[in-house]
């Protein structure tokens, strides 16, 4: 892929005591730049915020499934609960990440697993220094095998020496890596899912890694070759593929099935892209109170004259805190 650049973004760096984006690398990638600048690039401001804020990440793309790049901040119309919000900030900047890989060693991954793990090591190649990431494996049990590292090479090594083996307890090293995530250093955060199906050896079930999910403050990417249709397959195991792509649909991520199992280097290809070509809203909810219950957002965005149809996915809402 190629990326097409049209102008320079508008940058910034919003200082908070959990927040800091700023400008690193630029990931090679197919996307169109909505607004174009000219003249020389300002300065990049700096804000300092006291006030809670709520990060919502979101992609857009247009009908060739371009990312567009370029937005600005009156562009977004963002919702929390029905009423209008006011985004303090947009970031179109390729933040630094804290990544979970979830790798499944299970024994139904067989001959896919040196493709699956060709997948996840191309993917760490787009990782930044800023970047780190953790591994999490999967067989009969869920083991973190790599904590919070931004060595790549750790990483790299670890899955270098995965052999399948055991049934698939995929909702036990969902949990894991949630609760691994908590020690993040970096304001985005996501987690990178690779299994070929569904779960049937897990203590947890759908029900809490869904409630949990909406809770954590992290975007949910699956990559895979599923085959619901083969016979004596458990209900769990078929279900695995819509569970995976409900799960990364309320982040804001994604949820892609390869038909092909060589197909799945270009998936990974495809996440690291988007990954790299979000944006991050910022604001202050109007609504104060500290109940702990669950806000729906809902974005909608202006779309600039001769760009129709653009599509955009965001982080589906937050729970509040509580007192």
């Amino acid at each position: 892929m190629r990326l097409i650049k049209a102008g320079a973004l508008n940058r910034f760096v919003i200082s908070i005591t959990f927040l800091g984006v700023a400008c690193a690398g630029e990931a090679a990638g197919q996307s169109i730049v909505a607004h174009p600048a000219g003249g020389e690039e300002p300065t990049a401001p700096r804000f300092n915020v006291e006030s809670t804020l709520v990060l919502i990440p979101a992609t857009v793309t247009d009908p060739l499934n371009r990312f567009v790049l370029g937005l600005r901040r009156e562009d977004f119309h963002l919702f929390e609960d029905g009423a209008e919000q006011t985004i303090t900030h947009v970031s179109g900047e390729d933040a630094p990440l804290s990544l979970g890989l979830v790798f499944d060693t299970s024994a139904s991954m067989g001959d896919k697993l040196r493709v699956s793990r060709e997948a996840a090591l191309q993917f760490l190649k787009t990782m930044n220094p800023q970047d780190e990431a953790f591994l999490v494996e999967f067989g009969d049990q869920a083991e973190l095998s790599v904590g919070f590292t931004s060595q790549v090479e750790a990483l790299r090594d670890k899955l270098i020496m995965v052999d399948p083996h055991g049934l698939t307890a995929m909702l036990d090293a969902a949990q894991m890596a949630l609760h691994e995530m908590q020690k993040a250093k970096n304001p985005r955060k996501a987690i990178l899912i690779v299994s070929d199906g569904g779960d049937n050896h897990s203590r947890y079930t759908a029900a809490e890694i869904e409630s949990l999910v909406r809770e954590a403050d992290v975007q949910v990417y699956a990559m895979g070759v599923f085959e619901p249709s083969i016979p004596g397959l458990t209900q769990e195991e078929i279900s695995g593929p819509r569970l995976l792509s409900e799960l990364a649909g309320q982040t804001g991520g994604r949820a892609y099935s390869a038909s092909d199992p060589n197909d799945l280097p270009n998936v990974a290809a495809r996440i690291a892209i988007e990954l790299r070509n979000q944006y991050v809203l910022a604001y202050s909810p109007k609504n104060q109170d500290k109940d702990g219950k669950y806000r729906n957002v809902e974005l909608k965005i202006t779309e600039p004259v001769g760009m129709p149809s653009l599509k955009v996915r965001w982080r589906l809402g937050y729970y509040a805190r509580s007192r």
